[in-house]
This record gives structure tokens, C-alpha cells and sequence, in this order.
């Protein structure tokens, strides 16, 4: 063999293994953590964690507030190591330092330097070195256990600190205790301040142990250092510091345990998920199971970014929301005046059947999470839904947000209602379906949750209108009542949809008057079509419409619309597309006023001017419009649905720390809707029908393949193919083989696996789609 025939073969074998390399790539390796984290929000970042890890356990640059706090790429400083990053939930923060202690005088004292450039951070693991004090921080977890490596360096006067009395992102601590244990733990609970969201105080639990025994423990309060280092350090602004008195290189592990029940649960949680020291293992569990979650949707070609922001988008509909329930079921509830131990339902080997969680509302979720999670992770459906009726039973309402065992009623209306239907009616019955409904029912009449206008905790409450409602079809502007969002046209126009989600249930369930009632209450939205504007137009308390109407106005909201304006709202009808038509005038005119609107949307990039989700005709950052790109597939004009799903798609795909998601991913709910649109399946009315299907779009990928749950769905993997996904237009189909002329399948078709084959081009074919077109008889 000559030198150039050896040349050949050796780049060759070098081109051939960087693409092997490439190929062996699994969906954890492809999550970035880091997309758009320049403004984050207290649980946007997610790092040391499991899917819906009750710890979630990550470097925090920022904790003054909600918003614009955790971890913000272009910081400077970590301030601490905290254990939980949840919807009005915070806790357990932590830092190694070295050198001379400051850890008394607060995170601006101690807080240390970094760069990216000796940072790592993926699903299940995170590494930092902290410049101030050479330490190098590794961070894994358990669901409910954080567990932390330190590399030392040859110092003196190493400590580490549980600052458990500092304020945490939504407000501070007011009382906190730690205690030593042995000379390897200690336990302790810090007690979060009731917020305007979450209203009753709630304490956090914790038990740390360490694989190296600590010299001494001293505690402060008032950034004052205690005297003769008790054991015991209780109060307000108060915290603890473990000291070690080798002054060379050392390794020092230490495992955190939480709880909100008590000190003995959570070091049963740590005593369960973690009973051993080999850091490495649990890193390597964490990463398992992610892939075990992310590896349910197998994805061939498409780009690199594309292949790295569908497995983040995925992985984002896997975080946000969080357990709260302990390894052995039981869970604090707080809906009464005082707070009761229980337990979640058990097995026959008194093992948990599902956890309880801990979540903000589902507002806008018919859009992302019910459908991709009822089609890959039905049982996360089922364990939500049974959350939901434990805390009706405890408390008396189906919640809207619950948040440490407290009702918050975050957001409008009861967007429980569609999550339930869309379980219920895609055959995600592992919960007490009677109860549900029965709990449904009762929030959509005077005095359910919907009567709560946002975080209105008194009862009776009647913010949110359902007198109004339920007496003349609408609800008005101007009602005075304590809480937020009062906005009646939002309320009307997602009441309506959510009395026609019911009426769906309520058929399922055999509850044919029932069925009647909510099917003519789901017409309420005409209530607020003003045909001279042509929009849905929000009406005073006399009955009058609001004056001054404009469709898009500069702020986060018009009058009378939640985080949105007319120009989005008007769309709102997931459960009545034709009649929404109709009132148009027909599918010409709504199809060209719609185009029209995505036509404006596109100048600025489908989102608010400035985040602003009144400030623009279309608005892909915030929940009320993400339907919006798919109605074209209504109104008998799919190709314009495969051309705006993929130009919002390409908006929506940077892969940067300052793009990605236009800064509000909402506990994995912009995530779904990102997976959704790059498989090219949708769910207008969120899948909530009692004979549920799917809308096809144009896939960003040549194959994905979509592991069934067999404990639910009798097929084995639903499998979508295209020629040539870079170019966005449907131009033929085949299902199992047979030409498919529809822009939509049954569920029952996809839940008994099969194959979707997709031909693309680059000019659309105007006649693919249009037999049976949508909307279906259902």
C-alpha cells in the first residue's frame, strides 16, 4: 500500500469514526441545558435532576425573586447549591468555601466566581469550579435525594454552608432549625413564607450526610456567629456551617435528603433512593433514566440543532412540574386549616401506585402536555390525575395549581377539565373517574375553582364570574373582587371550551344530560363576537361592548383578555372551528384573514414586541395562540398549516443561551408544543373528543419512532417516515401502507401502532388532505 492509498484509508477511518461517534450519540448526550437560559426563571433551569425530581439540584446565580432568578447565563457569581426549583417552591441552599468564613454574612459575602469554560451540564449531572475558593463541585441526584462531590484544594479552613435562613427566589424564610445528628449529619427544616400564589407557610425537611466525619459545626443568626457552637441553631435568619480541619486535597461527598412531611421522611427517602458512596453510579442511574424517558421517541436526520433542540423540548416536557410525595407515598396536604399527613394509593405490596406532585396550572396545555404525554407517557397522566383527585377529596375542589399542598388557583377557569377529558377519552383511566367528574362538575358551576379569579384564596370568591356565566353566557369586564386576571372575554372563551371538554367526559361516562348542558354552554364564545369589529370583543357589565376596541395594543395584556389581546383570542375556539368559521363568513375569508395574521406575526418573530403578549397578532411565547398555525388544516387549507408549523418552528430553534424559547417556557409546556411540531402531529381541540385524532403537518425529521406504553396501548411503536424532511409541504401519504388522503388519523389508529409515511416537496400540493376534511363529525 502506497502513501496515498494510506492517506486515503486513514481519513477514511477517521471520517468513518467521528460519524460513528456521532451516531452513537444518545438523547441525554443531545440535551442542552443552557438554551435561553440568559433569562431564566426560578424553575426554568434543571440540571442535577430526574424526571420530575422532587430535588432539582443546580448552581443559583440569581435568588432575589421568581422571575429572572436560578440560574442566568450571563451571571458572574454563584450564590449557592439549592435543592429545589418548583412552582412557588425554593430550599436547601448549600456552598463549599475555603479560606476565611463568611458564610454568616450572607450570599453576597460568600458567593464565588466561575466561567463556563470548566462548567458541564447535562441531564442528571452538573460540574462547576468555584474560582474564589478552587473547588470543584460536582451535583447528581435521586428523585428525592441530592447528592454533591467537592474536590478540596490544599487550603485551610474548609466549610461548607447551609445558609437554610436566606431568602429563596419567592420569598424568605421565616423560622428554620438545624441540628447535629453525629459527627457525619446533620437534619434540619427550613419553613418558606407564604407568597401571594401559595398562601399558607411550608416547610422543607432535610437530613445531610457526609462520608468524612466534620471537625466542628457553628451557626449564626443575624449574620452573627454563635457562641460556643451549639448544636442546635433555631430562629430567623439563622444557619450552619460544617468545618473541616484537613488542610490538604480531599474528596468530600455529602447526600441530601428532602421532605415535606418530616426529618424522619426525608432520611428515609435518602436512606431508600441512595444507600451507598459511589457518586459515579448515581450519575450513571440518572443518565439511564433519562434516556429511558427521552428514548421512547427515537429520531433519525434532521440537523444536528434540530436533533438537539427536539431532545431538550423533550426533556423540558419531563421537568418543571415535581413530586412532592415521599418513597413511601406519603405527601402533606394543606387545603384545610391545618395540615394532614397522607398517602397516596398503595399496591398490593404497599408500594406507592403514583406520586403526588406539585404543579402551576395546566392553563394551555391542551396544546402541548395532554397530548404528547397522553400519547408517550400516558402513566404521568394517570399519576396527575390521581393527584388531582386526592386533593379533591381532601379539600373539595379539583385543584388549579397546587403548590406544597396548598390551592393556589394560579391563572383562569379549570383547565383540569380538558386534562381529564384527554386522558379519559384516550382510555387513561387509573384513577376514580366518577370522583373526577364529579369535582369537574362542581367547578364549573357558583362556587367551584373557577369562581376564583387568579390567586383569589377567599371563600365564597367570585372574581372569576361564574354567576354571570351561567346566568347570560358571558362573563363581563369590571367585576370587583380581590385576585387577578379578571378578564371576562379569556374567561368566557376558555369556560366555553372547557364546558364542551366536560360535555365530551360526560358522554364517555354516560351522562347524556349532563352531555346536552355542556354542549349548549360550549356555544357561549358567540356571546362575544361583535360582527361589526369581526373579533371577539369583550362587553361591559350592561352588556355593551368595551370602547376603544383595538385587536393588538402595546402591554403583556388588552382589557378584558389574559397575557393576550383580541387578535389571539378570537381564535379561541379549539372545540368549534367550523362555528368559528361560519362566523367569518366561510373558509376564504377566515383562511385569508389568518394568513393575514401570521403574515404580520413573522416581522417579529411570532412573539410580543418585547415579550409583550398583547403587542402583536400572533404570539408563540405564551400559551393562548400556540394553536394558532394549526386551524389553516380546518378551514380547508393544510398546506398553509405545514408552511406556518415550519416557519414557527425555525423561529423557535435557536440552540443558544439567548434564544430558544423566547423567555417563557412554562414547566415543559413550550417544550411539549416544540416535540409536537417537529413530529408533525397536533390536537386542536386537545384531544379531549370522545373519539380523539390527531392533524398531521410536515415532520423535521426522516423517521421518528414513538415507543407505545403497552400497559395502555396494545401496539408496539407508531413510527412517522419522510423522503425529504427540509422541504415543508405534504405532496402524498401512506398509513400502514394504503394512500391516505386526510390531514388527520384516529387515536385508536395510533395507539395500535402502525406507520405514517410522508412525501415532501417544495411547492405545496393543494389537493393532499382534503378528503373528509376537518372538522370531523365526533
Amino acid at each position: 500500500m502506497n502513501f496515498y492509498e494510506k492517506l486515503i484509508l486513514f481519513l477514511f477511518l477517521l471520517l468513518s469514526s467521528a460519524y460513528y461517534a456521532e451516531a452513537q450519540k444518545t438523547p441525554a448526550d443531545l440535551v442542552n441545558p443552557f438554551i435561553d437560559t440568559h433569562n431564566s426563571r426560578w424553575f426554568y433551569f434543571n440540571s442535577a435532576c430526574r424526571p420530575f425530581g422532587m430535588v432539582n439540584l443546580s448552581p443559583d446565580t440569581d435568588t432575589d425573586k421568581t422571575w429572572s432568578s436560578g440560574y442566568l447565563y450571563d451571571s458572574k457569581t454563584i450564590r449557592c447549591f439549592s435543592h429545589i426549583h418548583a412552582w412557588q417552591l425554593a430550599g436547601i441552599a448549600v456552598l463549599p468555601t475555603t479560606g476565611e468564613f463568611k458564610g454568616h454574612l450572607g450570599m453576597n459575602a460568600y458567593q464565588s466566581g466561575f466561567t463556563h469554560d470548566t462548567e458541564v451540564a447535562k441531564p442528571g449531572y452538573h460540574k462547576v469550579v468555584l474560582d474564589d475558593y478552587e473547588i470543584t463541585a460536582e451535583l447528581t441526584s435521586s428523585t428525592r435525594v441530592g447528592f454533591h462531590r467537592y474536590t478540596f484544594p490544599k487550603k485551610k479552613n474548609k466549610a461548607i454552608i447551609f445558609d437554610i435562613g436566606a431568602k429563596l427566589a419567592h420569598g424568605p424564610t421565616v423560622y428554620s432549625k438545624v441540628w447535629k445528628v453525629s459527627d457525619t449529619e446533620i437534619a434540619g427544616v427550613q419553613v418558606l413564607s407564604k407568597t401571594g400564589r401559595r398562601p399558607k407557610d411550608t416547610p422543607v425537611y432535610f437530613v445531610a450526610r457526609l462520608n468524612k466525619p466534620f471537625s466542628s459545626i457553628k451557626g449564626w443568626k443575624d449574620k452573627k456567629l454563635l457562641a460556643n457552637a451549639p448544636d442546635t441553631i433555631q430562629g430567623v435568619n439563622v444557619g450552619a456551617a460544617l468545618f473541616f480541619d484537613s488542610k490538604e486535597k480531599e474528596e468530600i461527598l455529602m447526600k441530601v435528603g428532602i421532605s415535606y412531611v418530616s426529618t424522619e421522611q426525608a432520611r428515609l427517602n435518602l436512606d431508600t433512593e441512595i444507600n451507598h458512596w459511589d457518586f459515579n453510579q448515581v450519575v450513571q442511574s440518572s443518565v439511564d433514566e433519562w434516556n429511558e424517558w427521552l428514548g421512547r421517541i427515537k429520531i433519525k436526520g434532521g440537523t444536528e440543532q434540530q436533533q438537539i433542540k427536539f431532545y431538550t423540548d423533550l426533556w423540558r416536557s419531563l421537568l418543571g412540574r415535581r413530586i412532592v410525595s415521599d418513597v413511601d407515598g406519603k405527601y402533606m396536604d394543606r387545603t384545610g386549616e391545618n395540615a394532614v399527613v397522607r398517602s397516596v394509593r398503595l399496591d398490593e405490596n404497599g408500594e406507592p401506585l403514583f406520586p403526588h406532585y406539585n404543579f402551576d396550572a395546566w392553563w394551555g396545555s391542551h396544546w402541548s402536555l395532554n397530548i404528547l404525554w397522553s400519547m408517550v407517557y400516558p402513566e404521568v397522566m394517570d399519576g396527575f390525575c390521581n393527584t388531582m383527585v386526592d386533593m379533591y377529596q381532601n379539600g373539595g375542589l379539583i385543584p388549579r395549581g397546587p403548590s406544597g399542598g396548598n390551592y393556589t388557583f394560579v391563572m383562569i377557569g379549570d383547565p383540569s377539565t380538558s386534562f381529564f377529558a384527554t386522558a379519559y377519552n384516550k382510555g387513561i383511566r387509573n384513577y376514580d373517574a366518577e370522583k373526577a367528574y364529579e369535582g369537574l362538575r362542581k367547578n364549573a358551576f357558583v362556587g367551584g375553582s373557577r369562581d376564583h379569579a387568579g390567586y383569589e384564596h377567599n371563600s365564597p370568591a367570585f372574581g372569576g364570574g361564574m354567576q354571570y356565566y351561567v346566568e347570560q353566557g358571558w362573563v363581563p369586564e369590571g367585576i370587583e373582587a380581590k385576585g387577578a386576571h379578571k378578564d371576562g372575554a379569556s374567561m368566557t372563551l376558555e369556560y366555553a371550551y372547557q364546558d364542551w371538554c366536560l360535555a365530551q367526559m360526560a358522554k364517555s361516562l354516560g351522562k347524556h344530560s349532563d352531555y346536552e348542558l355542556f354542549m349548549e354552554r360550549s356555544e357561549n364564545y358567540k356571546h362575544l363576537w361583535n360582527p361589526e369589529t369581526r373579533m371577539m370583543h369583550p362587553r361591559e357589565m350592561d352588556g355593551s361592548w368595551i370602547e376603544d376596541f383595538q385587536p393588538v395594543v402595546e402591554g403583556f395584556n388588552a382589557r378584558g383578555f389574559c397575557e393576550s389581546n383580541s387578535a389571539i383570542y378570537t381564535h379561541f375556539v379549539p372545540h368549534d372551528v367550523a362555528g368559528l368559521i361560519e362566523l367569518f363568513g366561510g373558509n376564504e375569508k377566515y383562511t385569508e384573514f389568518l394568513d393575514w395574521c401570521f403574515n404580520e406575526g413573522e416581522k417579529l418573530d411570532f412573539v410580543g414586541i418585547n415579550k409583550n403578549h398583547a403587542a402583536n397578532w400572533i404570539d408563540y411565547g405564551n400559551q393562548p395562540g400556540t394553536g394558532m398555525a394549526h386551524l389553516f388544516n380546518y378551514s380547508g387549507a393544510p398546506w398553509l398549516t405545514q408552511k406556518w408549523v415550519r416557519k414557527v418552528k425555525e423561529a423557535y430553534g435557536d440552540i443558544t443561551p439567548y434564544d430558544g424559547y423566547k423567555g417563557d417556557e412554562d414547566q415543559g409546556q413550550m417544550g411539549a408544543l416544540g416535540v409536537l411540531m417537529a413530529m408533525g402531529l397536533f390536537q386542536v381541540d386537545g384531544g379531549a373528543a370522545v373519539k380523539p385524532y390527531y392533524e398531521i403537518t410536515s415532520p423535521l425529521f426522516n423517521e421518528i419512532s414513538i415507543r407505545l406504553n403497552p400497559d395502555y396501548y396494545p401496539g408496539k411503536k407508531f413510527v412517522i417516515k419522510t423522503n425529504q424532511p427540509e422541504h415543508a409541504y405534504i405532496q402524498a401519504a401512506k398509513l400502514n401502507g394504503k394512500p391516505w388522503e386526510k390531514c388527520w388519523f384516529f387515536h385508536s389508529d395510533f395507539e395500535k401502532g402502525g406507520t405514517l409515511e410522508l412525501e415532501m416537496g417544495t411547492q405545496p400540493n393543494k389537493k393532499w388532505g382534503m378528503k373528509d376534511p376537518l372538522p370531523i363529525k365526533k
